[in-house]
């Protein structure tokens, strides 16, 4: 199985992008962890997919409602027992990988997406919440987000910093991850080298938005999210090389890896692997929806691929540039665009449960 090679081969981790309850009871998540995948990812649409479409939520929402709790407290049990549960699925992993691996990432309220200290006080309470050692608590990569990445870091909790569109945000990510890890360092040094990151750079939808922009202009399709997200590790390898971090390095810090995000091809035109072939190096994090995976262990190339063309990579964001389309305008665009779509799943799966509690 492909999926089982890019860890030992290519020092990539393979991370899921998906949470189920049936997943968990049914042995669906361990055969997964078994067939090479390290990690798993949620977000507020994976639970209103899953929690809407299922019945096996039921008993422990009424549970907590009987209990004098809100609509929204009811869903924060559901979310944090599943998280447990998958946080639980992967300890052992956590452990063998000495903490670099086997992690599960729970997000935030969307609602909080511009408010840094309500991110702080809600990152704080989940990390309390499901107290395991292997969750990550993710933030988006807003104004507001970059401020509590920062904090959240400094109190010794991982983070998944999400929703990140474009090069110029990614490096403030970078700065905002430091930035905590120096702090921490000042204050609880020995608490360092258990944290750890990751920056989730989103893929497709880049190419989604671009592409159409591009159609008319003689400028090839397909390859403004690659390329963003080879110089993006060029950063990276360049940040964990700088006497700044290899400061940190030296007294047991983890980079902030790369995560490759929305790996899933959204244009029936190209491979179902496309963001997984070419994006494929050594300290990154590939999350992959059930389909991609599948897609992967039947056709996907195992090999080094992320520094690959970086020169062309850049040649083609300058033809990008050049055919009068800002990337990063794009980007922020993207931001909004996400962030909105997170709120509206959330807000759909509160108004479903509400509706369960009336009828019940």
């Amino acid at each position: 199985m492909n999926i089982s090679r890019l860890f030992p081969e290519q020092q990539q981790s393979p991370w899921l992008d998906n949470l189920r309850r049936d997943a968990l009871v049914d042995g669906s998540l361990q055969k997964a962890i078994d067939s090479g995948i390290r990690g798993l990812t949620s977000n507020p649409t994976i639970f209103q997919k899953a929690i809407s479409s299922s019945k096996l939520y039921d008993d422990q929402f009424f549970e907590s409602l009987d209990k004098g709790k809100s609509v929204e407290e009811a869903y924060w049990d559901l979310v944090i027992a599943d998280i447990v549960n998958a946080c639980d699925h992967f300890s052992a992993l956590h452990h063998s990988s000495r903490g670099r691996d086997g992690f599960v990432s729970v997000e935030v309220s969307p609602s909080l997406c511009h408010d840094a200290q309500g991110t702080i006080s809600a990152a704080r309470e989940l990390s309390r919440r499901i107290a395991r050692p292997n969750v990550m608590i993710k933030i988006p990569a807003t104004d507001a987000g970059l401020e509590a990445i920062s904090t959240v870091i400094a109190d010794g909790i991982s983070v998944n910093v999400t929703l990140i569109f474009g090069l110029s945000r990614y490096r403030q990510v970078v700065e905002a991850h430091v930035a905590g890890v120096e702090s921490l360092m000042r204050t609880d040094p020995a608490k360092a080298s258990a944290v750890a990151s990751v920056a989730s750079f989103f893929i497709s939808r880049v190419d989604n938005a671009i592409d159409p922009l591009l159609e008319s202009k003689n400028v090839p399709v397909g390859l403004t999210a690659i390329a963003q997200a080879k110089l993006a590790y060029r950063d990276f390898v360049n940040h964990v090389a700088s006497p700044r971090w290899s400061a940190l390095a030296t007294r047991g810090s983890q980079p902030q890896r790369p995560l490759w995000a929305s790996t899933s091809t959204k244009n029936p035109a190209f491979s179902p692997t496309l963001y997984v072939d070419e994006l494929i190096g050594p300290d990154t994090v590939n999350t992959l929806p059930d389909a991609t995976v599948e897609a992967f262990d039947k056709s996907g190339r195992v090999a080094r691929t992320i520094d690959r063309d970086v020169a062309a990579a850049e040649h083609h964001l300058q033809e990008v540039h050049r055919a009068g389309v800002d990337v990063e305008q794009v980007a922020a665009q993207l931001e909004t665009a996400g962030l909105k779509s997170f709120q509206e799943s959330f807000d759909d799966l509160l108004a479903t449960l509400a509706n369960k509690a009336a009828t019940r």
